[in-house]
């Protein structure tokens, strides 16, 4: 049998797959899909507290943020599932913990690879308070951890800095409430610009089946009947 291309294998599992999930939750994959974005991305630098990180996660899928950047030089992250309430496997969480390197740097490479400007949520000489800031790129907001903050190497070698205002006696906010602040300004900010700021078709087909995996019971077993039905070229054609 001669070998089957990528994207038809991907279309016949999506169709295959589909059969064991709900018309009700696949209709609202598709519309939680259509406002998904990867313009902006949340970095956070060894965030520790488990509360916390699970809370950044929770406030990431509402705003409708795909990717996150985990970097742990120094604290693991701690996800507490009372709190994500399951938002969590709906996002792509990209962990960067490689011992004896500085993930930070690791982290900033990969994503300036990906077309992103770093931006360092940070009080700075340079900053741009979050009500004046409107990106015209994608960006990667960089938080940092609870009581330290951001490391020097993230703050200096930043593309910009982000400061969120404050009129009390607190210096900061909790970086749960920072992230929620940062990215409910930007999502306003996306909707009413003219930025292309959505996923592209097949970043939508990736993650569909993607959410169709996670959804299914018994996945190893209708992971054996996939291939076994691939092989035998018993599956029907996808719509």
């Amino acid at each position: 049998m001669a070998a089957i291309p990528e994207s038809r294998i991907r279309k016949l599992e999506t169709a295959f797959f589909s059969q064991y999930v709900s018309e009700h939750k696949k209709k609202l994959f598709q519309q939680i899909l259509d406002n998904r974005t990867r313009f902006v991305t949340v970095v956070l630098e060894d965030i520790y507290q488990s509360q916390n990180a699970s809370a950044v996660l929770r406030s990431c899928d509402a705003f409708g943020i795909q990717d996150v950047h985990v970097i742990e030089n120094r604290n693991v992250f701690d996800v507490d599932k009372g709190v994500t309430i399951g938002s969590d496997k709906w996002l792509s969480v990209n962990r960067y913990r490689i011992k004896e390197i500085n993930n930070t740097e690791a982290a900033y490479r990969k994503l300036r690879e990906k077309g992103y400007r770093i931006v360092a949520t940070t009080p700075h000489e340079k900053q741009v308070d979050l009500p004046e800031f409107q990106p015209d790129k994608p960006v990667a907001l960089v938080f940092g951890t609870e009581k330290l903050g951001l490391t020097p190497y993230a703050i200096e070698n930043a593309d910009e800095w982000l400061y969120i205002p404050m009129h009390g006696f607190s210096e900061s906010f909790n970086i749960s409430v920072s992230v929620a602040l940062c990215l409910y300004h930007l999502r306003r900010y996306l909707e009413r610009s003219k930025r292309i700021w959505s996923l592209s078709a097949e970043e939508k087909e990736a993650l569909y089946l993607q959410w169709l995996r996670i959804s299914v019971h018994r996945l190893p077993a209708l992971d054996r009947k996939f291939r076994e039905l691939l092989g035998n070229d018993a599956l029907p054609a996808p719509d």
